[in-house]
This record gives C-alpha cells, structure tokens and sequence, in this order.
C-alpha cells in the first residue's frame, strides 16, 4: 500500500515522513471530512494553518482540505499532529437565508457561491421548497433542513459531502457498493434495534389556510397494536398535498431503525458515510442479509494495512 500524502506551503510542495499512519473520517452529516496524521519534523518541513492538503493511496485521491489545528509536547517535540479538514468545514459558518421555490441542490449551489466554495456534481433533488426563513444558524443546518424537506416530501435521500476539493451532492441509491461486510471481514460488531426515536406509526399533516384548518392522518393500526401510539405532527402549505405527505411520512417512519457499529473490518477505499454495503450477519431478533448505509466511516492506514470502523444504519433512512 502506498499512501501520498502532500503539503502546499505557499509555493513549496513537501512530502513528509509520517508517523503512526494516518486516519481519514467522514460523518453521512454536520461534519466535514477530517484527515489527521502525524510528521516527524525536521529543518526544511514548514506547516502552517490553512496549508493545502492532499491524500492519496495507491493512486487514488482520497482527500483535499487544509490545515486547521497543528499540535506538538514537550516529549515528542521532534513529532508534529496535523488535524486538516475538506471544505465541508466552512460550512460551520453561520448566517442568515430567507429563499422562495429552490430545491436543496439549488440551496446549495447559492450557499457556495455566497462562500466561494468549489463544487462538483450538485444532482437534481426536482422537490422545489415554497419558502424557508433560516435565521443565524449554520450553513450545515441550512442544507440539511433543506434535505430533510426534500426526504419528507419524496422519500428520497440525499448526500452531501466533499470529493476530493469538489462539494458533491448524490442520490444515496447511486452510491450502493458490491462490498459485503460479514463475520469473516468484520473485527467486531455491535448491532440495536430501536422504537424509541424516529419511529413513529401515525402521521398527523395539518394545513393552515387563514381560517380553515385540515389534518391529514396515515396510520399503520397493526404497528400501533404491537407498539402503542407514536405520533408524528408536521405541516403542509398546500392541503393537495397533504394526504400523499402523511403516506410518504408513514412509509419512512413506520419501522424499527437498526444501528450497527463494526470495528476492523478490512478497508476499502470506496466507501464512503453516505454509501451502501451489504451486511451478512446474524443478532438475536433478525438475519441481516441486505443493504445497510454508512452513517459514518473512518479509514486507519498504518503499516501497510488498511482497516474501517463503520456505523451502519438500517430499516429506515430517517435523517
């Protein structure tokens, strides 16, 4: 295995010895990607913050960002901690956005050009929002409330992320991977079911109409049976669509949400959080033997080996 990892200094370009590896996380939302390593300093090495940053293993570009915290102790002093993260970072910045009739891509592409980001392939979300007033909140907090009225509307979920200095937004079904994680690939595993959040089996939609006042209910009588009543109340500007809301709500929500957590699986480069991979593993109330999504991932490259922790999710795409 071959890891290139490459510094921009102003107009110098150095290639450091690092130490201990190096590891690479990306979260499915509200986090950048994160690279962190280790160099062994020495006369020539210069880093600063804002520095470029570039990852490669075995020719392939994984990571682009820039230096943002730098650490040494007295111990080690000869030793250098780089934390960089991708673009996706400045999306922490926060601000205020009062938009009419965008869809989540469009969303996106203002908010970029507004913070002169770089971006890629922005794919076309079709659900156009009516209206939203955001109010000094984060530019994360902005698209993800934008993506999450689009997964309510179409049942359809998006992904936001950085590829390699290029922000990208991709319909999660296109991002679904041949890789299967199974006893013999995984570590450790640790798998829960839930009912106790994002699970609800009645969808209230109610619409406001200067004086008149329309609900919309979707219920699943054989889920309330089994579980009690879990309700979920939400709005709508347009009593025509509210029925086919309160049956999309329904058809999202209506089920258990599975978590899985495996440690040392055997490391591919392609996945991503917001990828799909198949699960072949048995717990104690279901065989998982499907597709599950990476909610998070984080890549360790040390000593020529390449491992991944993941956090998988399954059941339901709730966001």
């Amino acid at each position: 295995m071959k890891i290139d990892l490459i510094i921009g200094n102003s107009s110098t370009l150095y290639y450091p010895a690092v130490e201990d590896g190096v590891t690479l996380e990306w979260d499915r939302k509200g986090s950048p990607g994160k690279l962190r390593f280790c160099v062994v300093r020495d006369e020539v090495l210069k880093v600063e913050e804002g520095d470029a940053v570039k990852l490669a293993v075995d020719g392939t570009e994984l990571f682009y960002g820039f230096v943002f915290t730098k650490s040494s102790s007295g111990r080690s002093r000869q030793l250098l901690d780089v934390t960089a993260y991708d673009q996706l970072r400045y999306f922490k910045n926060k601000d205020t956005y009062v938009y009419t009739n965008k869809t989540a891509g469009e969303v996106i592409r203002m908010i970029a050009d507004d913070f002169r980001l770089h971006v890629g392939t922005i794919a076309d979300t079709h659900y156009v929002i009516p209206s939203r007033t955001e109010d000094n909140v984060s530019l994360f907090d902005i698209v993800q409330s934008a993506l999450d009225e689009t997964l309510k509307a179409e049942t359809k979920l998006y992904v936001l992320y950085d590829d390699v200095g290029a922000i990208t937004l991709r319909d999660a079904e296109s991002m679904k991977l041949n890789l299967v994680v199974n006893a013999g690939t995984a570590g450790d595993y640790a798998y829960t079911s839930s009912i106790d959040t994002q699970t609800y089996n009645q969808i209230k939609v109610v619409c406001e109409n200067g004086d008149k006042r329309r609900i919309f209910i979707a219920k699943d009588g054989s889920n309330i049976n089994r579980w009690g009543l879990l309700q979920y109340t939400d709005t709508v500007e347009s009593a025509a669509s509210g029925a086919k809301k309160a049956d999309a709500l329904l058809g999202l929500y209506n089920q258990k949400t599975r978590n899985l957590s495996v440690s040392d699986a055997l490391g591919d480069l392609r996945v991503r959080a917001g990828s799909s991979v198949v699960v072949q593993l048995s717990f104690d109330d279901i065989s998982v033997q499907g597709y599950m999504l990476v909610e998070k991932v984080t890549h360790r490259f040390k000593d020529g080996q390449h491992l991944m922790d993941l956090k998988l999710r399954g059941g339901t795409f709730v966001s």
